[in-house]
C-alpha cells in the first residue's frame, strides 16, 4: 500500500518521522508525497505549546476528510498522543490508531495488527540507521540525545519525552559515518539541550569531543550543533568551534529573558550576568560568530520593568538571529499555577516590540555583509527562475535567512557549494551574485 507522512513541531520530531519512514519502506511499503495518493496516512504531532497543538488538530481534523475520501487508515502518533491520548479517542474516532512516544517499541507491532492482522513483529523498532531522509540531499539531522532533565518551570517536554537520554558516542558516528557515505555535507547536531550530551553516561558532557570526532568523518563540508544552552557552554567548546574548519562557527543559545527574577522562575540556571559574559567570551573568541537566540515574553509575573531589561539587552547585544514566543501555559507545568498570569495583549504587544526592534537589528546586521563573499549551499530555485536559493554557515534552515543568489547561465548548481558575493539585503535575506 501507498503511505503518506505528515511531521510536525521540531527537527528532533522529524527525525523520529524519518526513521518511521524507514520502517515502512523495510516493509516494502510505497512513500508517496500527496495525500490523495495514500492508503495510509500518518501524521507525527508536536504538543509543545498551544500553537502547536492548535495545528496538530487542525491537521488531523484535514486528515479524516482525506480519509473519508480516499485512505484507509489513518494513524496520529508523537508528542500530542503522549499528552492527550485518551482526550484524542474520545473525541477523534475516526483516526484507526493512535501511538504515544513510550509505545515506539512496539510500533511496528502495533502497526501490522492494524492494516494486515499477520502479526508481523520482526525489524520491530525505529533504527536510525534505517531512516528515509527528507531534508533533501545534502544536509541531514543527528539526534544525540533524547528527552530532557532541565525541568524549566514553562516546559512540558519532560513530562513528554521523558528524562535526557544520551545515545553512546560510538553509536552516533556510526550513524553519522553512513550519512556521509550517503552523500550528506551538513549534519546538524541536535537535542533538547546538546551541551548537556553525555553527562548521564559519561558523568560530563562530551559534546566537544563528539564534535571533533565528527569533523574527522570524510564528506562534511559543515557542521552545526542547536540548542546550547548557556551554562553547559564551556571553554572546550568554545575552543573547538573557534579553531575547526568545518564547524560552523554559530551559537544557538536559548537564554529565554535576562531579568534574574524572571530567570528564576523559570527554573533557569544561568543569570543575566552570566549570560552576558558568555556573549562577550564567544565574541570576542570567534569574530565571525552567529549568535541565535530565542526568548520567552509574557511570562507570569513579567514586569514593564523585567520586560524593558529584556528589550535593552537585546538592543544592546544585536543577536543575529532572534525568535520570540509568547508565554504559553501549559497543563502539567509549575508555572500554569503561578499567579500574574500576563493578560494576552499584552504579551502580543511584546512580542511584537521585540520582533520589531530585531527586524530592524537584522537588517543593519547584514547591511554590514555587502561586498562580502560567503559559500552557498544552494537548495532551490526561485518560483521565477531567476534566483538560486541557498545558505550560508550563518543560516539554519527553516529557522534562518536564505540567498538569493541571481541565475546566470545554464550550469545546474543544486545541491552544490558555490562563492557568493553579498550585493544587496532584505530583513533576514541576502542577496547576491556568483563569485566566479
Amino acid at each position: 500500500m501507498n503511505v503518506g507522512f505528515i511531521s510536525l513541531g521540531c527537527s528532533k520530531n522529524l527525525v523520529d518521522t524519518e526513521m518511521t519512514i524507514g520502517l515502512f519502506k523495510k516493509h516494502d511499503f510505497t512513500i508517496v508525497n500527496n495525500p490523495l495518493n495514500a492508503d495510509i496516512m500518518v501524521i507525527n504531532t508536536c504538543g509543545f505549546i498551544n500553537s502547536a497543538k492548535e495545528e496538530a488538530i487542525n491537521t488531523i481534523l484535514e486528515m479524516t476528510e482525506y480519509k473519508n475520501k480516499n485512505c484507509k487508515y489513518l494513524i496520529v502518533m508523537g508528542c500530542l498522543v503522549e499528552r492527550y491520548q485518551d482526550e484524542l479517542k474520545e473525541a477523534l474516532p475516526e483516526v484507526d490508531l493512535f501511538l504515544s512516544i513510550k509505545e515506539y517499541d512496539k510500533l511496528w507491532e502495533k502497526i501490522s495488527n492494524l492494516i494486515s492482522n499477520d502479526n508481523i513483529i520482526d525489524n520491530n523498532n525505529l533504527d536510525y540507521l534505517d531512516r528515509c531522509i527528507t531534508t533533501g540531499d545534502r544536509m541531514a539531522y543527528l539526534k544525540i540525545a533524547e528527552g530532557c532533565s532541565n525541568h524549566c518551570t514553562y516546559c512540558a517536554i519532560p513530562a513528554i519525552r521523558g528524562p535526557f537520554i544520551s545515545r553512546p558516542i560510538e553509536e552516533v558516528i556510526k550513524e553519522a559515518e553512513k550519512l556521509s557515505k550517503d552523500g550528506i555535507k551538513e549534519i546538524i547536531v541536535i537535542a533538547q539541550d546538546t551541551t548537556k550530551y553525555g553527562i548521564d553516561i559519561y558523568g560530563e558532557s562530551k559534546l566537544a569531543e563528539l564534535l571533533k570526532k565528527l569533523e574527522k568523518i570524510e564528506g562534511f563540508t559543515w557542521i552545526r550543533f542547536l540548542y546550547a544552552y548557556p551554562e553547559t557552554i564551556t571553554d572546550e567548546l568554545i575552543s573547538v568551534v573557534k579553531n575547526s574548519k568545518k564547524i560552523c562557527h554559530y551559537f544557538d543559545i536559548p537564554i529565554q529573558h535576562i531579568s534574574n527574577s524572571i530567570l528564576k522562575k523559570m527554573n533557569r540556571k544561568s543569570d543575566g550576568e552570566s549570560i552576558r559574559k558568555l556573549i562577550e567570551k564567544i565574541k570576542h573568541e570567534i569574530p565571525d560568530v552567529i549568535l541565535r537566540t530565542s526568548l520567552i515574553v509574557g511570562f507570569p509575573g513579567e514586569t514593564s520593568e523585567d520586560f524593558n531589561k529584556l528589550y535593552e539587552f537585546v538592543k544592546e547585544t544585536k543577536f543575529d538571529k532572534l525568535g520570540v514566543f509568547e508565554y504559553s501555559k501549559e497543563d502539567g507545568t509549575p508555572a500554569a499555577k503561578l499567579n500574574e498570569q500576563i493578560h494576552p495583549q499584552t504579551k502580543k504587544s511584546r512580542h511584537r516590540k521585540i520582533m520589531e526592534l530585531q527586524q530592524q537589528l537584522s537588517k543593519e546586521k547584514l547591511e554590514g555583509k555587502i561586498g562580502n563573499i560567503y559559500k552557498v549551499l544552494i537548495e532551490n530555485i526561485s518560483l521565477d527562475k531567476k534566483y538560486w536559493i541557498g545558505r550560508t554557515y550563518m543560516d539554519v534552515p527553516d529557522m534562518d535567512g536564505v540567498v538569493l543568489i541571481k541565475k546566470e547561465g545554464s550550469k545546474d548548481l543544486l545541491n552544490e557549494f558555490v562563492y557568493c558575493k553579498i550585493t544587496d539585503v532584505r530583513e533576514y535575506d541576502l542577496i547576491g551574485e556568483l563569485d566566479n
